[in-house]
């Protein structure tokens, strides 16, 4: 990626490197309840009061790019900073979670 390391990911830039083939990993720290409602396909489901139990089943992504996803950006962002200061490299926030995915992707409900 030509970016900066651990800098923000717009909607449609994820949007972009999905539909390229080229996505990194996408963690999701919603709920359960959340994940019901909308999600992403092959993403990587830890919700955000699990992730400090769980942090070891991401090891794999740990030197390489991640993209954090919640419902709006604030939780994705908490889990951002909890992964970088676990040693992770490169962790990025999908600005605006996955309601701004949804504006770009119709076949995400919004909610």
């Amino acid at each position: 990626m030509s970016e900066e390391k651990s800098a923000p990911c717009s909607a449609s830039e994820y949007i972009e490197l999905r539909d390229g083939g080229n996505c990194p990993p996408l963690l999701d720290v919603r709920t359960d309840e959340e994940l019901a409602i909308a999600k992403v396909e092959d993403c990587i489901h830890i919700p955000l009061d699990q992730l400090e139990a769980r942090v070891n089943e991401l090891d794999a992504h740990k030197d390489s790019t991640l993209i954090v996803m919640c419902h709006h950006g604030m939780r994705s962002d908490m889990a951002r900073g909890f992964l970088l200061s676990q040693g992770f490299t490169d962790v990025r926030n999908l600005s605006g979670g996955i309601d701004a995915v949804a504006v770009h992707d119709t076949s995400i409900p919004r909610y």
